[in-house]
């Protein structure tokens, strides 16, 4: 007894009432056992695990018992691992093409509940149901055509959802430029009306008798001025996912560019204490690039620092140059990057953090927007012919190890090659 408690089988089994019985049958047996629902979650158990023997049904809703098998066989931890077909498929040609497949055995359902365990310590101990070689040959054949005739069906039905997804993301991308434009003009019109309003003498002179007049005007102002600022957000992303973003190379000094970053954000660094380390003469001063959309990654990048880096916190923006590129830097002491986010937060629309406890803010701490400051900057970076990535520790509130942002952008060459292929594109 003390043999079989030591050993582990797992059984994979969709049906519940079918798990359920043999799963009691074998623990009352002594066995330890695992259980899965799907043939690819068995794999998973199996491979972490390694058990004594895998007891699996046919028809599994992925992948078939029989697929499974093979599947297991070419790991060489499963090379001699009793795998045992328990299913209710009775005629013979199915019980062949489970041992063609590699199983040890077949046993049918309904179980024999009296006579399992014993059945199982058979294969446990190296037991192997006969078949003969003619039998085998046949089976053999007629798993494989089993097997590429699944394969065909599945790539037919990948290759229908593939277009149909294409479509759907084609429709989507129409749908984000045509909203961005129906909503720039009204917003135009707001704008135009509120200045009007704003310059009209008699809301000149409320405003300087009351001081609510004047902040709810504030407020207004802002408010527009943000609701543009997510319209051109939207239109530059969607000019991107389109291949129609046009660079106009030209002479720029970066840490020029960088300064005005800084500067346009002034208030907002007034109202979030960060520590800004910059210092413009350590920035090389020249390189070709489009400047406003330099100015618009820069931008982006620095509200990303600020969003995610705590009151106290230090900014360091730094930037070196090589004979063919020029890295800058966007480093902070913030919360950090989760390891498993360090790709997807390029992503168009990808947010980091629960979207229930989502902010308006872009620059407040953890505050929130539409997830596409990161792929804009992505894509400005690559229209250029660079690249852009993060790298941090990984995310901890607590401990803030922070993440450092950095762009490559190449030598003038290469960002006129990108120049030329964007305005193809």
């Amino acid at each position: 007894m003390s043999t079989l408690l030591a050993q582990t089988i797992l059984y994979i089994e969709d049906d519940p009432a079918s798990r359920s019985l043999v799963e009691r049958t074998l623990r009352h047996a002594g066995y330890r056992v695992l259980i899965a629902e799907r043939g690819l979650e068995g794999i998973d158990i199996a491979r972490r695990e390694t058990p004594d023997l895998i007891l699996t049904d046919i028809n599994l809703p992925d992948l078939s018992g029989r697929e499974l098998t093979t599947t297991l066989r070419s790991d060489v931890r499963f090379k001699k691992t009793p795998i045992v077909a328990l299913t209710a498929q009775a005629y013979d040609e199915a019980r062949n093409m489970a041992m063609a497949a590699g199983a040890n055995g077949y046993l049918t359902k309904p179980v024999d509940v009296e006579g399992l365990p014993a059945k199982l310590e058979f294969y446990l101990k190296g037991g192997q149901d006969f078949i003969e070689a003619a039998n085998l040959s046949q089976a053999q054949t007629r798993y494989v055509q089993e097997v590429v005739g699944r394969l065909e069906k599945q790539i037919r039905e990948l290759e229908s959802s593939n277009s149909a997804l294409r479509r759907l993301d084609k429709m989507k991308d129409t749908f984000i430029q045509l909203t961005a434009h129906e909503l720039r003009t009204p917003l135009t019109l707001v704008y135009g009306y509120s200045r009007l309003l704003e310059d009209s003498s008699p809301v000149k002179d409320l405003i300087e008798t009351d001081p609510g007049t004047q902040t709810l005007m504030v407020g207004l102002q802002e408010a527009i001025t943000r609701m543009q600022r997510i319209i051109n957000e939207i239109l530059t992303i969607s000019r991107i996912m389109t291949h129609q973003i046009d660079l106009s190379i030209g002479p720029v000094n970066p840490g020029m560019v960088m300064e005005k970053t800084i500067k346009d954000r002034e208030s907002v660094l007034y109202a979030r204490p960060v520590n800004i380390h910059f210092d413009r003469t350590t920035w090389p001063d020249r390189m070709r690039a489009d400047s406003d959309l330099l100015l618009l990654v820069f931008g982006n990048l620095l509200e990303n620092a600020i969003k995610y880096t705590p009151d106290g916190g230090d900014i360091y923006l730094t930037a070196s140059a090589t004979e063919h590129s020029i890295r800058i830097s966007v480093r902070d002491t913030g919360i950090g990057v989760a390891l498993d986010e360090q790709t997807r937060i390029f992503d168009r629309f990808h947010t980091a953090g629960d979207t229930q406890l989502h902010s308006t803010s872009k620059v407040q701490f953890r505050g929130g927007g539409l997830g596409l400051g990161l792929a804009i900057c992505q894509g400005i970076v690559e229209a250029h012919g660079g690249r852009i990535w993060v790298e941090s520790p990984g995310l901890d509130p607590e401990a803030c190890p922070g993440s450092e942002f950095i762009v490559v952008l190449p030598a003038v060459e290469t960002a006129a090659k990108a120049t030329t292929t964007a305005s193809q594109a």
